[in-house]
């Protein structure tokens, strides 16, 4: 294993609405890369979401924080995906942001 993927996403919505919007957007991830990745357990405990999906034939576990100010991503990617990560967490990243910016 490498070392854990750290991705941190600031906002300004607030924790409710930026819960509502992760939620949504995984929801929508689902459906728009299924072909790449399978979510085998998601489990939300108040505002953090332990998670464990599949993508290109490896297994990874994290956890998603959804704060005040902020959402964090951590997960420990076999060896595998952390070289897919480094191309992956720019547009992870954007992604996201577009997810938390105010409408």
């Amino acid at each position: 294993m490498s070392a854990p993927l750290l991705v941190s996403i600031p906002h300004r919505l607030g924790k409710e609405e930026a819960l509502r919007r992760i939620k949504s957007g995984l929801a929508n991830a689902r459906t728009n890369y299924s072909a790449i990745i399978a979510v085998d357990e998601e489990v939300w405990t108040g505002d953090r979401l332990l998670l464990r999906v599949r993508a290109l034939g490896q297994s990874v576990s994290g956890l998603i924080d959804v704060c005040d100010d902020c959402v964090r991503l951590e997960v420990t990617l076999p060896w595998l995906l952390a070289k897919f990560a480094e191309r992956v967490v720019p547009t992870l990243r954007r992604e996201a942001t577009l997810t938390l910016e105010k409408k």
